[in-house]
């Protein structure tokens, strides 16, 4: 039985986790860690310091940008494999992940779907076609009304993905309102929208010529998303220092 401490265990998606682990007989939450009180079957710490005797093989890390500092100081003090779901981390943290994972196998994704990966791997592969027939890229997402960080990190990393299979030709524009130019060639756009219960809709568009290529992902319920976690903590634990991402979780199943 993999043995897992969750970070921001009170939230929104730290209790999905909870709740996705109570069916799964092969993981167990040991502990939580949270400023936020609740009440649960297992024990919640206000931070990592306060931690008791609870002995974990992995952690999962859904809370906020500045609560994975603290995130990391345990990874680094402990060598715990780390599950780092959270999204909108700064620049300064993530040159911090990617020193760290020479010590510590750590896994760090913008999203936890499977249906949202693919679609990545999708995006760039159409992008290595289309791009080169003039073909112009826009990225719309979509989230509920509470998400602080806009654009989403998936967002983010789709461009990312489609930036790298086109030789890192393009640059992203966030907003049009101050240009009032015509589009450039080398640019991806990406639009935020927020409102409402919405758990993450993301569309690629290619525009060309008289015809438009869409790729969609719809989340109909964050259940998707604390599954992905806990199947990512199922691959990580034991695994040696190193990066990681769910590409490397989705190879694995498909090996299994």
């Amino acid at each position: 039985m993999i043995r897992i401490l969750l970070n921001g265990c009170s939230g929104h998606m730290g209790r999905e986790v909870s709740a996705f682990t109570a069916s799964d007989e092969t993981v167990k939450i040991v502990a939580g860690v949270d400023r936020a009180e609740l009440a649960a079957e297992y024990p919640v710490y206000a931070d990592f310091s306060k931690l008791s005797k609870e002995s974990a093989d992995v952690l999962i890390d859904f809370s906020v940008a500045p609560a994975v500092d603290a995130v990391l100081d345990f990874a680094e003090r402990t060598g715990m494999p780390a599950v780092i779901c959270t999204t909108g981390l700064s620049e300064a943290q993530l040159k911090r992940i990617a020193s760290l994972q020479e010590k510590v196998a750590i896994l760090r994704s913008a999203n936890m779907s499977l249906g949202v990966n693919l679609l990545m791997k999708l995006a760039a592969e159409a992008a290595n076609v289309l791009a080169a027939k003039g073909f112009d890229i826009e990225i719309v997402e979509k989230h509920h009304r509470r998400k602080v960080d806009a654009p989403s990190g998936t967002a983010l990393a789709i461009a990312d993905e489609i930036n790298a299979a086109c030789n890192e030709r393009f640059h992203y524009v966030y907003d049009r309102e101050p240009r009032h130019t015509a589009r450039e060639q080398d640019e991806i756009g990406i639009s935020a929208v927020r409102g409402g219960t919405i758990p993450g809709d993301h569309d690629v568009l290619y525009a060309g010529e008289d015809e438009v290529l869409s790729l969609s992902h719809r989340a109909y319920s964050r259940r998707i998303f604390a599954q992905g976690a806990v199947e990512a903590a199922k691959f990580l634990a034991g695994q040696r220092p190193g990066p990681y991402t769910m590409a490397d979780v989705i190879a694995a199943s498909l090996e299994a």
